[in-house]
């Protein structure tokens, strides 16, 4: 044990590992070899303890994860003390180690400066979430394809001269008013929080290649059409995020054209990267872009006068027409800098903003609690996919994937992860399915019922198909809102929605069966549970699950009852199916 102590047992300071849940509570965080540990015992006290050795208190931790390689113990303290020294007692059932500052001994160490040290429990560095984060489920618009009115998307091209004197185009026409028309649509679903992308004045269709960063894109309508959609979107409960493209820009920006015109004499020659003279707007080009697109000039967002630009427009929008927060796009490409100072600047303006990086991968450089408040959550699509799709993955590989998610970042930014199946970047998750609405409707239980804002890509309550940009960007199929398939989405956000711990609860996982294919996870918030089982397999199955204290559960999602007998409730779930029990 040992040997394998010293190799595989972690902990440091830095979230994950250790971070405030406020003035007087923090979690301690270890990990170890799976399979490793059978006890975890942390010892604390103050680190200023005017005896010596220092008084030491005791706390068990509590195996709280598994992945694919390592364990996870935690414990959260509620202590008064702001200077705290810890170690970790260690035992494998057989033998027993003390673990501190990255040293091992059979004995407890008398020297408290060789422990593990949290310097000071400062207010300032505490992650304060927003309020109603960990409460949103998230509905994914993307402008062009979605409404012309209520419930109507008329399909119409357009081309319109914009102020920067370039051109605005629209690929289907769906404008601004269409969404406010349908806001009445969104509330009914379960919605309380749209995410807009682009709608800033721009040539493409995408609006990816911002032209103006302070005007609406006279395809999608005006100022005070979007403040009039705000304004109605937050008369019905529901928070509107702007996507912000702050790593380029696009060749109509008023800065590039300068630079395209004066060369190394313009005044922006330094608002790019990596400019060569004279500038070559054509294929290659030679300065640096977003994916070696010529339309899309990288900025240089480490210079003083650009980085003071895009912090304006990030404050502008808040104040000009109430927005809740920024979907941030290609943010792992942007300097650290910036986005401390964006979201300083932001949150000077309206402390309850919520900003979503678009990283696809480990995030945790960005998730410190000082940057973002979440990411798009590409790996939970991922393995989703891998498990209701395409079945290429078992419980459990996926139970360890999942896990492994949650325990990247500290819990509370853990659960503001921006869970989709699929995007305006993406494939849809039905066509992953193969067009099978019971394996996608599992998937959509999952997504609604475990940690994480769930977000909802236009389309998806109808079952919008594609695989290629062309078609998982289609019009909206209105005629479809009155199936079987929204109202199935109605009822899964009315459960998260209703159920508390589905949004603040603890994960744990009670189910793990790889022959039947069955999963099942708790979602815990104090005295209230909830537990959500999966049969992904392709027969009937029987699930049977200790359950303490109760003499029946009521499952919500197929409105039954079931008998706890003996302490244990016994449940048939029909092939690709779930219940929600409670």
């Amino acid at each position: 044990m040992k040997h394998c102590l010293k190799k595989r047992c972690t902990t440091r300071q830095p979230p994950p590992y250790l971070y405030a849940l406020d003035e007087a509570r923090i979690a301690v965080r270890l990990r170890a070899k799976k399979g490793d540990l059978k006890q975890c015992v942390l010892y604390y006290g103050d680190r200023y303890a005017s005896t010596n050795p220092v008084p030491l208190q005791r706390a068990v931790m509590t195996k709280i994860a598994s992945d694919y390689l390592f364990d996870y113990f935690e414990v959260e303290l509620a202590t008064e003390f702001k200077r705290i020294c810890y170690l970790f007692w260690l035992s494998d059932g057989q033998e027993s180690l003390y673990y501190f500052g990255q040293n091992f001994a059979s004995a407890l160490p008398v020297n408290r400066n060789t422990y593990f040290i949290l310097p000071y429990l400062r207010r300032e560095e505490i992650y304060r979430p927003a309020t109603w984060a960990s409460q949103a489920v998230i509905y994914q618009i993307f402008p062009d394809s979605f409404a012309t009115g209520p419930q109507e998307m008329v399909v119409a091209p357009k081309t319109i001269r914009n102020q920067t004197g370039g051109e605005s185009k629209g690929r289907c026409g769906g404008n601004l008013a269409g969404i406010t028309a349908n806001l009445p649509y969104l509330a009914d679903l379960g919605i309380n929080c749209l995410y807009l992308t682009p709608i800033f004045t721009a040539h493409s269709y995408h609006k990816y290649d911002t032209a103006d960063y302070f005007t609406i894109d006279p395809c999608f309508g005006d100022l005070e059409t979007f403040q009039d959609l705000v304004r109605k979107a937050h008369a019905l409960g529901i928070k509107v995020i702007l996507d912000g493209v702050f790593n380029h820009c696009g060749p109509h920006f008023f800065a590039f054209r300068d630079v395209l015109e004066k060369g190394e004499k313009s005044p922006y020659r330094n608002w790019f990267y990596q400019l060569e003279f004279p500038v070559r707007f054509e294929d290659p080009p030679n300065y640096e872009c977003f994916a070696y697109t010529r339309y899309m000039p990288k900025l240089n967002t480490g210079d003083p006068e650009v980085r003071e630009y895009l912090l304006k427009v990030g404050t502008f929008w808040i104040e000009q027409a109430d927005i809740d927060g920024w979907r941030l796009d290609v943010a792992n490409e942007v300097d650290h800098y910036f986005w401390k100072c964006f979201r300083r600047a932001v949150k000077a303006v309206k402390p309850e903003v919520i900003l979503v990086g678009e990283i696809w991968g480990d995030a945790e450089p960005w998730l410190q609690g000082d940057e973002f408040d979440s990411t798009m959550n590409y790996r939970f699509a991922d393995l989703c996919r891998e498990f209701f799709a395409e079945r290429r993955i078992g419980v459990y590989e996926f139970d360890a994937g999942m896990h492994q998610l949650l325990m990247r970042y500290m819990r509370p930014i853990a659960n503001l992860q921006m869970n989709l199946l699929d995007s305006h970047d993406v494939a849809r998750f039905i066509s992953w399915c193969q067009g099978d609405q019971r394996r996608y409707k599992l998937a959509v239980l999952y997504q609604m019922t475990a940690p994480g804002i769930p977000s909802v890509f236009y389309g998806d309550e109808v079952g919008l198909e594609g695989i290629d940009e062309e078609d998982y960007r289609q019009p909206m199929r209105w005629e479809r809102v009155d199936g079987d398939l929204t109202a199935y989405y109605r009822r899964v956000i009315g459960l998260r929605r209703r159920l508390s711990p589905l949004t603040a609860g603890s994960y744990r996982t009670v189910l793990l069966d790889q022959v039947k294919d069955t999963y099942g996870f708790i979602r815990e918030n104090g005295e209230e549970r909830v537990y959500v089982l999966l049969n992904n397999s392709e027969v009937w199955q029987t699930i049977e699950l200790p359950v303490s204290g109760k003499q029946s559960l009521t499952d919500h999602l197929n409105n039954r009852e079931y008998p706890v007998v003996n302490g244990v409730v016994k449940i048939e779930l029909p092939p690709v199916s779930g219940a929600v029990l409670v």
